[in-house]
């Protein structure tokens, strides 16, 4: 198959990403993108891509795109017998508890989360000794081991509804500081906070958000609430990927910072091309791990699959039903 050929048959792909992906670079994405488009009516597979995943991957091969939340709210609905995870870990995890009967692959199973890291079951057992009879809300971005432990999960966009549907007077909220700080200040709930950190959202500062506004006058700031406190302070608008995505849809900024991981602004900007998107954003290297090549091998030779013991996982899945059920 010639590269001529390819590169004609997914020009229409290429049309969609044509403002993010340079003329040039489109010729080492294309085989790829087609061989994996096959490869997905071949295994029965669909692809769950996270925002922060790059263009090629996001716009030309997902089926299934968003934040955490709708990962893995859309995983219980997939019909196919094989799910992709094109994210980190612990959303690969996530998918196979809500599906324990489809085959789950991650393209790279380096591929983790410094949040995840930052605690451990025991860590959480330790907790729920300290304060007994005090919930424990778990962020998505954790193992499933630490899930298994906690009694409802949360993310980024769902967390205040979380904390305020348990009706209690304090919660443990795990594992990112900086997202059970912000929290709490929009809630008189007591939240007990674990000292994790997302290594792209804590690197942001307060400072950085003041230049930023010196450099481009008139610009609105939007940051995630992983982000320490004094940056959501001084930001626009704070909340999850999909609440930015969709805020952008809405307010139409002439020109907008997102501060959150970089390819989170390359791809929304796809559907969005009259907006300025300044970028001082930071790379999440656990992402990146995740590409088109990984994605293909991942397809060809049904690597890597990811597995939970059967009890953990139905311990760690309850976590997930209860956060979803709550609206």
């Amino acid at each position: 198959m010639s590269a001529a050929t390819t590169l004609e048959r997914t020009a229409p792909l290429y049309e969609k990403v044509r403002s993010v992906i340079p003329p040039m670079e489109w010729p080492v994405f294309a085989d790829d993108i087609e061989a994996i488009l096959a490869l997905k009516k071949q295994r029965d597979a669909v692809i769950l891509a996270h925002n922060y995943m790059t263009p090629e991957i996001f716009h030309c091969v997902a089926d299934i795109v968003g934040d955490s939340l709708a990962l893995a709210r859309e995983a219980m609905k997939v019909d196919a017998k094989v799910i992709v995870l094109a994210g980190v870990h612990f959303m690969a995890e996530t998918a196979k508890m809500l599906n324990p009967s489809k085959t789950v692959l991650i393209p790279d199973v380096e591929a983790g989360c410094s949040l995840a890291a930052s605690i451990t079951a025991a860590d959480v057992r330790l907790m729920r000794g300290r304060y007994p009879g005090v919930p424990i809300v778990t962020y998505v971005n954790s193992t499933a081991d630490v899930k298994a432990e906690s009694d409802i999960c949360c993310t980024s966009g769902n967390a205040l509804k979380v904390v305020e549907s348990l009706g209690v007077p304090a919660v443990i909220m795990l594992p990112d500081e900086f997202l059970a700080q912000n929290i709490a200040a929009q809630t008189k709930v007591k939240i007990i906070a674990w000292a994790g950190h997302c290594e792209v959202h804590e690197r942001f500062t307060a400072a950085e958000v003041r230049a930023l506004r010196a450099d481009h006058p008139g610009v609105t700031i939007l940051a995630h609430p992983e982000c320490p406190p004094e940056v959501v302070a001084e930001a626009d608008y704070a909340g999850s990927t999909a609440d930015m995505s969709a805020f952008v849809g809405r307010e139409k900024p002439r020109r907008v910072v997102l501060l959150t991981e970089c390819s989170m602004a390359d791809n929304i900007s796809v559907h969005h091309p009259d907006v300025d998107f300044v970028r001082p954003c930071n790379l999440c290297p656990h992402m990146k791990r995740i590409t088109l090549p990984k994605i293909r091998r991942a397809l060809e030779t049904m690597t890597h699959e990811v597995t939970i013991d059967p009890t953990l996982a139905e311990r760690a899945r309850l976590t997930v039903e209860r956060m979803l059920a709550v609206r």
